[in-house]
C-alpha cells in the first residue's frame, strides 16, 4: 500500500499523461499499482478523479480541480526534504555503493560521480559496472540506474531518461551488400550477436509491435556491447546496438541506421534507491544528483 504522498505523486503523473500505462513506465511501477493508487485515492476523497474506459482516461472536473492542490502539497513537502540536503560546502562523508549499466556508468555516471568527488572529498565510490540485472539487496546498492522496467516496489526510483535500440551499419558493409529493404533480408546477410552472460544464449533483437527477431548468419558474436559496437563500425556486420553506443557515430556518418520504423519502443532509464527512509545524507546527495545528471540524457 502506497502512502499518501506517494498517492498523491502518482496521481500526478497520470493526470499529466491521462494513460496509466505511460503513467507507470514513468514511475517504474505497474500499471496495477497506478490503478489501485488512484482508486484508493478515489476512496480517501470520496470523489472520481478520472473517466476511465478502455480507449481513454479523461479528468474529471473534480480532479481539475484538486490537482493545483495536490501540486502545492508535494511542492512543499519536496521543499521540506530540500531544506535538509546537504550544501556543496557541508562535509558528507562514507562509502556510496553504486550499480549502473556499463555504457550508461563509463558515460554518463562516471562524470557525476567526478564532479561529486571534487565537493566532496570524503566520499567514497564503490561503483559496479554491469548489463546483467544485479540483486541490489543482495550486493548491497545503495543507489542504481536500470534500463527497462523496475519490478522492485520496494525501492525509490524516478524514471530519468529512455534507452533506444537501433539497427545500424557501416557505409563500406552497405556498399558490398547493398540497400536493405526489410527485416526477412537480414536473415541473408552477415550480422553482430550479443550474448546474454546470464544464460550464454544470444539476445534476440527486439522490434515494433513486440517482436523479436534472430538474424541468421551472425558474423560476429560476443558478450561485449563495446566489442560488438566496434565490429560493425568495422564492417564486421549488421547490429542492433544502444542508442548510447551509435549517436555519434550517425552523426559523424561512421554508421547509418537501417530500418528505422522497426525500432521498438525505448526503455526507461531509471535512477533507484534501496532505502526509502530515513536516507544518510551521502546516498541521498548522490541519488539526486544522478537524477539530475540522468535527466533527458541521449541513451
Amino acid at each position: 500500500m502506497l502512502n499518501r504522498i506517494d498517492l498523491l505523486r502518482t496521481f500526478l503523473v497520470a493526470y499529466e499523461t491521462l494513460n496509466f500505462r505511460e503513467a507507470a513506465i514513468r514511475l517504474s511501477i505497474s500499471p496495477q499499482v497506478v490503478t489501485r493508487a488512484v482508486k484508493e485515492l478515489e476512496g480517501h476523497l470520496g470523489e472520481l478523479l478520472f473517466h476511465r474506459s478502455t480507449r481513454s482516461v479523461r479528468p474529471s472536473d473534480f480532479c481539475e480541480r484538486f490537482v493545483a492542490d495536490a501540486r502545492q502539497a508535494l511542492q512543499g513537502v519536496d521543499a521540506l526534504f530540500a531544506a535538509a540536503m546537504p550544501m556543496k560546502d557541508e562535509r558528507v562523508e562514507g562509502l556510496v555503493r553504486i550499480a549502473a549499466p556499463t555504457m550508461q556508468g563509463r558515460r554518463f555516471v562516471m562524470p557525476v560521480l567526478e564532479r561529486l568527488a571534487r565537493q566532496h572529498p570524503d566520499l567514497c565510490f564503490d561503483l559496479r559496472l554491469s548489463d546483467q540485472v544485479v540483486d541490489a539487496v543482495a550486493e548491497r546498492i545503495d543507489v542504481g540506474v536500470r534500463a527497462g522496467r523496475l519490478r522492485d516496489s520496494r525501492f525509490v526510483a524516478r524514471a530519468v531518461s529512455s534507452v533506444s535500440l537501433r539497427i545500424v551499419a557501416a557505409p563500406v558493409l552497405l556498399k558490398r551488400i547493398g540497400p536493405v529493404a526489410s527485416v526477412a533480408a537480414l536473415d541473408t546477410l552477415p550480422t553482430t550477436q550479443l550474448i546474454d552472460r546470464n544464460t550464454g544464449r544470444p539476445w534476440p533483437w527486439t522490434l515494433n509491435r513486440e517482436r523479436k527477431i534472430l538474424p541468421a548468419l551472425p558474423a560476429f558474436v560476443t558478450d561485449d556491447v563495446q566489442a560488438e559496437c566496434d565490429a560493425v563500425l568495422a564492417g564486421m556486420g549488421i547490429g542492433q546496438l544502444a542508442g548510447v553506443l551509435v549517436a555519434d557515430h550517425l552523426r559523424s556518418g561512421a554508421l547509418r541506421e537501417l530500418l528505422p520504423e522497426t525500432a521498438p519502443k525505448p526503455w526507461p532509464l531509471s535512477v533507484y534507491r534501496v532505502q526509502r527512509q530515513p536516507v544518510p545524507a551521502r546516498i541521498r546527495l548522490v541519488y539526486e544528483a544522478l537524477l539530475e545528471g540522468l535527466h533527458e540524457v541521449e541513451s
